[in-house]
């Protein structure tokens, strides 16, 4: 083994270390179904700060939902990838997360307590320098001003008309929810023809079955019972009727669904959302009432899951101003 090692040349000889990475890139994570991107609107960690698992650390904006980036270890933040108000892509680096355990508080020894020291006495000063520091300078006259006569202008200026009121303008950056349904109004207002129509519908027994049970419903679970989770029901049962009605065309191929997803609009403080209610089909009324009360509460409070966001077929939007 001796004359081996000797014939080796010493340029051959390598030294083999391995070491595991600690550090985890946290990536841009998907969101909901045709969004490809998102504004970074806030960052709620800084760089250097130590975050737990599970901790939310960014808020990506985008066209319909909020979405939390969270920690998936804990660990300290050492590097940020892009800054508030910018544009993220799906699968772009956010940040860099160094794993580790949260440092402990180190104790600090109490300070010592210095000798006090006693303030040093003022020197009194003569009397003599103290009456002549009290007596004011004599002030000095001032000199004449010279009087100067406006000079005339030659040409008259124009005064510019006295308006009443404010004029006062204010320009708020809109976010990119309610940019993006100004765009698709638009683009319906430009390739979509727009109709409506008016039908006469009886719902003298609809409105007698609420009255009925409404606070048997509310005593029992709850849910306050209302006329969408009937309009939601009947939609299913037309859409299975008119099974034209709830397909859709993707690519060269006609889609034919046995199943019943519906959105609602629900109004919040950002604009309005539509969460998508899967399988209503299955559902009793009181279910749809449950399930509609929950995804308008979540989109509220900008706490939307994606999957309350997908692609529906068939919509409805509030009834506030039916009359009976």
């Amino acid at each position: 083994m001796l004359r081996i090692a000797r014939l080796i040349p010493k340029t051959q000889l390598r030294s083999l270390h391995t070491s595991a990475s600690l550090r985890d890139i946290v990536k841009v994570p998907q969101m909901a179904e045709s969004i490809t991107e998102g504004t970074l609107k806030q960052w709620n960690k800084k760089l250097g700060e130590f975050v737990n698992q599970d901790e939310e650390v960014a808020t990506i904006e985008t066209d319909k939902i909020d979405v939390s980036v969270n920690a998936p270890q804990s660990g300290k933040i050492t590097e940020l990838f892009a800054s508030e108000e910018d544009t993220v892509e799906v699968g772009a680096d956010l940040f860099n997360l160094e794993a580790g355990e949260a440092p402990a508080e180190e104790s600090k020894p109490a300070p010592a307590q210095e000798p006090k020291s006693e303030a040093p006495k003022s020197e009194e000063k003569p009397k003599e320098e103290v009456q002549q520091a009290s007596k004011p300078a004599p002030a000095p006259t001032p000199e004449p001003k010279k009087e100067s006569k406006p000079a005339q202008s030659s040409q008259p200026q124009d005064q510019a008309p006295k308006t009443k009121g404010s004029r006062n303008e204010t320009r708020v950056k809109m976010n990119r929810m309610r940019l993006r349904i100004a765009e698709r109004l638009k683009q319906s207002q430009n390739t979509a023809a727009s109709l409506t129509t008016f039908q006469d519908c009886d719902m003298s027994n609809l409105i007698e079955f609420r009255n009925r049970y409404k606070d048997r419903i509310m005593k029992e679970t709850g849910t306050k019972l209302g006329f969408l989770s009937a309009f939601a029901k009947a939609a299913c049962i037309a859409l299975k009727e008119i099974p034209a009605a709830n397909a859709s065309i993707e690519g060269d191929e006609i889609v034919y669904r046995d199943y019943c997803d519906i959105s609602i609009a629900v109004a919040t403080p950002k604009g309005l959302v539509t969460p998508v209610i899967r399988n209503v089909e299955s559902m009793n009324f009181v279910e749809i009432e449950q399930a509609i009360a929950e995804a308008g509460k979540k989109a509220r409070d900008s706490q939307t899951v994606v999957s309350l966001v997908v692609t529906s077929v068939h919509q409805l939007s509030t009834f506030h101003n039916l009359q009976f």
